[in-house]
């Protein structure tokens, strides 16, 4: 903390001082070190009047250092509190080296796996830059998209609740530029089996800005989601989610009721053709196996897998959505999500362990075991 302090004594720290400020500043493991170097560092640069850019340069040095090299760094959280403010203080049109800085640095550190550390901040920092230019915006959702977790929840509903932010602020001639590759990924969250996740990407048709851009563009948007929110209406496991998606389609439904239709019926044909082709394929093993009974040179056929299970193919109405949501209602569904408890494992019973089991019999007459031990 000498430097920090050094240049704290200084009206006018020179530009090495005031370098070596920021590695002192995050250099100590503690937190309250560090909260004591940002205050440090906000004494030296922001009254002494520092320029931003090379305030951005040096703060930028060690989140790249960070993304690609160590993935280990003690205060990116409070790194990136000052650059929020040093964005908010960014003037208009925003230079190239500020787009690269938002593109090559503070970006990529989506993809770091401490996100859960510093993602308010980030989020923070990126809103800031969309607020001041608008067309940065589909640069910002696909590398959204590019980074988006496949394997790892909590980090998932981290991207959402980023993502959400994002589309707060994002202008609806921006928005067109990139709604397609966005909901066909909201389309794979809500197919998660994943309840939070699901859950979070559902909780978009409660914002009402949202809501009003997906109505502006229902037409692209609708097919898009239609077959992840039906299948959805029976096959997912959690009650809450299946209320959530009611909601959602009873919004859909509200919203254009002819393309409601279009799309109920499109997913109908699509399943339709869909039995038909395991149809198909059925009948072509079946064939295969009648000609590998009818010779003796081959080995006996395995059994035939079992065939799918009967599609779905009620009629979704205003007044079907409305029973079942009511059903769910009446049977203890809650909007607000229960706690999570562990369940032991039902395993399925074995004969032969079970018959094993029951055929024991203790060996305590053979054993040479003198008869006061068990009475000590």
């Amino acid at each position: 903390m000498a430097a920090c302090a050094a240049a704290c004594r200084s009206r006018s720290p020179t530009p090495r001082v005031a370098a070596a400020a920021p590695r002192a500043a995050w250099s100590a493991s503690r937190y309250s070190s560090r909260q004591r170097g940002l205050r440090k560092f906000n004494i030296i640069f922001f009254p002494a009047g520092a320029k931003p850019t090379r305030t951005v340069a040096t703060l930028s040095h060690f989140a790249e250092v960070f993304i690609y090299e160590t993935e280990h760094h003690n205060g990116i959280a409070e790194l990136l509190e000052i650059l929020g403010s040093i964005i908010n203080g960014f003037a208009l049109p925003l230079k190239e080296e500020h787009k690269m800085f938002l593109l090559r640095v503070l970006l990529p550190l989506h993809k770091a796996k401490s996100l859960s550390v510093y993602h308010p901040q980030l989020a923070y920092c990126v809103v800031q830059f969309l607020e001041k230019d608008p067309s940065l915006t589909e640069p910002v959702v696909r590398a959204l998209l590019k980074y988006w977790p496949k394997t790892h929840s909590p980090k998932e509903v981290m991207f959402l609740n980023g993502l959400e932010e994002v589309l707060d602020v994002v202008e609806p001639a921006e928005f067109q530029k990139v709604m397609q590759p966005l909901f066909r990924q909201l389309a794979q969250c809500v197919s998660s089996p994943h309840f939070q996740v699901a859950e979070r990407a559902l909780y978009y048709w409660n914002n009402e800005y949202i809501m009003s851009l997906i109505s502006d563009n229902a037409a692209v948007i609708l097919p898009i989601m239609f077959p992840a929110l039906y299948r959805n209406t029976k096959s997912h496991w959690n009650k809450t989610i299946h209320g959530l998606v009611y909601n959602a389609l009873k919004v859909f439904m509200e919203m254009n009721q002819k393309l409601f239709d279009e799309c109920t019926q499109q997913y109908k044909q699509e399943k339709h053709k869909e039995r038909e082709r395991q149809h198909q394929r059925e009948e072509l093993w079946r064939r295969l196996e009648q000609q590998a009974t009818c010779s003796p040179a081959l080995p006996p056929a395995r059994p035939a897998p079992p065939s799918p299970p009967p599609a779905d193919d009620r009629a979704l109405t205003h007044h079907t959505i409305e029973q079942e949501a009511q059903q769910l209602r009446k049977g203890g569904y809650n909007s607000k999500p229960a706690p999570l408890l562990r369940k032991k494992s039902e395993l399925p019973a074995d004969s032969v362990t079970v018959k094993a089991l029951s055929d024991h019999k203790r060996a305590d007459p053979y054993l040479p075991t003198p008869p006061d031990v068990n009475n000590c």
